[in-house]
């Protein structure tokens, strides 16, 4: 398959002669941002960018491309497969999972039940196609604190927006699933709410997490841990972006039930997430014997410490 042609494939036929160059910049694309009546914006290699009509990146927004509410209809209709009530239940929830393992955040017309729960979306104004970039032994350096005579330490990684931290998470998740320099392989069971670790498409993971691995696609993490636990017999149960009580529980009931566990959650610094009453039961029951806080200097994404679970550094800032 050519380069870009996931990205390519996005886009009905007819309209993609002005995708073509967006699509071979792919390694270095984050972000394609669609709004109804407004120009594209274009995210790539951490920067922005305006897309001309004759599909030509530039920085002069006096050259944009302005992106006419019809057209839009045409690409939602065509990355829905032209049935947009098969993908009522995602579209409810706010994005749309694509072919190629892309997640496709979906913004508009919010239509409620009468409980003011959210029944569906329509009348669709704007979509943001996030690139989900598989990048194979960026845990390389970290799988050897993963283990302590081959058993398997359950970890937290701790990693502000954008620096990395799912990347991370499903290579932590393939190498253990295949086995690695420090152990042979073992099953995981991955609870993938948001649709971005495995890239999973009709239930088939569009990213290598491993053979091991067993993916729960869109299922909330609180739910799917117990589901996973109770069904699957994992070593480890995998999820990202920690955010509520249910989770931290779910997760301390995985734990105890034998389960290594790796999660990811948002913070700068181990002090600050230690810190946050929601995850106090996490530090009091000491679940965790590895802790990876990453960040950013410049446009190098690193790994700032390695920390054990009484928050000794094991190593300090390289990167990933």
């Amino acid at each position: 398959m050519e380069a870009g042609e996931n990205v390519l494939r996005l886009f009905p036929e007819q309209l993609r002669f002005r995708w073509r160059q967006v699509a071979r910049e792919e390694a270095r694309l984050q972000e394609i941002r669609l709004r109804a009546q407004r120009p594209v914006l274009i995210y790539a290699g951490n920067s922005e960018w305006y897309l001309e009509e004759t599909g030509a990146l530039t920085k002069d927004a006096a050259r944009a491309y302005v992106l006419e509410k019809e057209e839009l209809g045409q690409i939602v209709r065509h990355i829905c497969r032209y049935s947009l009530y098969a993908y009522e239940e995602e579209l409810r929830k706010g994005y749309v999972s694509a072919d190629g393992g892309f997640r496709v955040g979906v913004a508009g017309e919010v239509i409620l039940h009468p409980d003011q729960t959210v029944k569906n979306i329509r009348c669709i104004s704007s979509i943001n196609i996030r690139i989900a970039h598989e990048r194979k032994g960026a845990a390389q350096k970290l799988i050897p604190f993963l283990y302590e005579k081959e058993r398997l330490q359950s970890c937290l990684i701790i990693s502000p927006p954008g620096c990395g931290k799912t990347t991370l998470l499903r290579d932590i998740v393939r190498q253990v699933s295949d086995g690695n320099a420090c152990a042979p392989g073992k099953t995981v069971g991955l609870v993938d709410e948001r649709c971005e670790i495995a890239g999973c498409f009709q239930g088939i993971p569009g990213k290598d997490v491993g053979m091991r691995t067993d993916v729960l696609d869109g299922c909330p993490k609180a739910e799917g841990m117990m589901m996973l636990v109770r069904s699957m017999s994992p070593a480890l149960v995998a999820a990202d972006e920690l955010g509520s009580a249910a989770d931290v529980e779910a997760l301390l009931q995985a734990v105890k039930c034998g389960c290594s566990v790796a999660a990811t959650v948002h913070g700068t610094s181990l002090e600050e997430v230690g810190g946050k009453p929601l995850f106090a039961p996490l530090f009091q029951n000491r679940i965790f014997g590895r802790f990876f806080v990453l960040g950013k200097r410049g446009r190098e994404f690193m790994v700032e410490a390695v920390q054990d679970g009484d928050g000794r550094v094991l190593r300090e800032a390289f990167l990933c």
